[in-house]
């Protein structure tokens, strides 16, 4: 220690050392860290003597070269307080290791993307610890509302509010039944949707020249009959107030043994089925509601498998009788599908007495499966309405000509096979 030499700080050696470089200024923070250090050390070894002694032997002490200062608006609130600790470091490694590590470019200062690309937008300020939004969750109602969804279908909750309302009509009595029994209300809410199903999902019925049906006005439909069980009739009307542009209803007339039968009795008159009689259906056309009648009766419903699709007798031909007095149109419609949902291969007469039936079907499930016998097989059906044939070019006397009526119920009838024949050979398969 009694060797030191102190070397003076000339323009010499700041020649050797900067080639002439003029001496920077030093940072007021500097001077306070310098003199922190050298109180630091001076109470460490006992006094103000041995802190010069330190001084000396650790040389002449240095400024520490100014921090170029990053613009406040092009870096974050976080960023810039991380640079402020690092000019900290810097100045006192500076202190503690010095002039050669002061004066190193960029010592100890991490560079900045946002330093080195410029000022660019304020990304706004970022708290501390602050955690990213998490998506709220789901309330009950909306689980319940998606359960609904998935169980009950799209659009529930209008037919939740339009069955309350039907209940509530049901209820207090706010709903109209004309003088043949006829429920529009009920059929559209309860008969109707219940069918629906059948016709769309498990019979797939394809329905054709639906427009020939008048938009307005009487019209009396006349159809084949067939399939041991009356589906047919519900696919007719259902295929009517489906596809029909107008949404018309089709008012069936059915033989006396459905309004025999109890609550068989009741579901027909509220769906607008009446008795085939020839003054219902006269006072239904004058009314200009669409009638359907199928001729064939019981002798085309209780047919045996082997005569399937050929028409049986139309009787005295009664409705078109009707039709000549009303002067509305017939339209022919013919139905292929239904032979083969209950294929009958015989019929038990005795069976058929004791229980006052016009037949008791013998098919491959029924008496055998017990009432799983009566469920039909999910044929594929077609249901083609045909050209009108006009009427009200009669006279309504003419409606007492046997001839004149012959005539046009061998037209119908005719018609009705030729298109049953036709449709059968356009026909893939039974089933699909």
């Amino acid at each position: 220690m009694a060797d030191a030499k102190v070397i003076p700080f000339d323009e010499d050696s700041r020649t050797r050392r900067g080639g002439g470089r003029s001496r920077p200024r030093s940072r007021k923070a500097a001077a306070p860290a310098g003199n922190a250090a050298v109180k630091a050390s001076g109470n460490a070894t006992g006094g103000a003597g041995q802190a010069e002694d330190a001084t000396a032997e650790q040389g002449p002490l240095t400024a520490v070269p100014e921090v170029a200062e990053i613009p406040a608006q092009a870096v974050p609130e976080g960023l810039a307080a991380e640079g402020r600790g690092a000019e900290a470091r810097v100045s006192e490694a500076a202190v503690s290791e010095g002039p050669e590590a002061a004066e190193a470019p960029g010592a100890g200062v991490p560079e900045s993307p946002a330093a080195a690309e410029g000022p660019g937008p304020d990304p706004g300020p970022e708290e501390p610890g602050e955690e990213p939004a998490e998506p709220e969750a789901l309330s009950l109602t909306d689980a319940l509302s998606g359960l609904a969804d998935k169980l009950l279908g799209g659009g529930w909750e209008r037919k939740a509010a339009s069955g309350l309302a039907f209940l509530r009509r049901r209820i207090t009595g706010e709903y109209e039944v004309d003088e043949f029994g006829y429920d529009e209300d009920l059929t559209e809410q309860v008969l109707m949707p219940l069918f629906r199903p059948l016709f769309e999902k498990y019979f797939r019925v394809e329905v054709k020249g639906v427009e020939n049906i008048p938009a307005e006005g009487g019209a009396l439909v006349v159809c084949n009959h067939s399939g041991t069980l009356p589906w047919d009739g519900v696919m007719a009307q259902i295929a009517v107030r489906d596809h029909h542009p107008a949404d018309r209803h089709l008012r069936l007339l059915a033989a006396d043994l459905v309004f025999a039968l109890p609550g068989v009795n009741e579901l027909a008159r509220k769906g607008g089925h009446t008795l085939a009689c020839t003054e219902d259906a006269q006072l239904l056309l004058e009314r200009g509601e669409v009638v359907g009648v199928m001729p064939e009766g019981f002798k085309g419903l209780g047919k045996p498998f082997a005569e399937r699709y050929k028409l049986q007798r139309f009787g005295r031909g009664g409705f078109v009788a009707t039709a000549l007095k009303t002067g509305k149109p017939i339209v022919p419609c013919s139905i292929v599908g239904a032979e083969e949902i209950y294929p009958m291969l015989g019929n038990s007469r005795t069976m058929a007495r004791l229980l006052g039936l016009p037949y008791f079907p013998l098919t491959p499930t029924f008496p055998w499966l017990g009432p799983l016998g009566t469920i039909p097989l999910p044929t594929k059906w077609t249901i083609q309405f045909g050209t009108p044939i006009p009427t009200d070019g009669y006279p309504p006397e003419s409606a007492e000509d046997p001839m004149l009526v012959f005539n046009l119920t061998d037209q119908v009838r005719e018609t009705i096979q030729h298109t049953l024949y036709e449709l059968l050979v356009q026909r893939r398969s039974v089933f699909f």
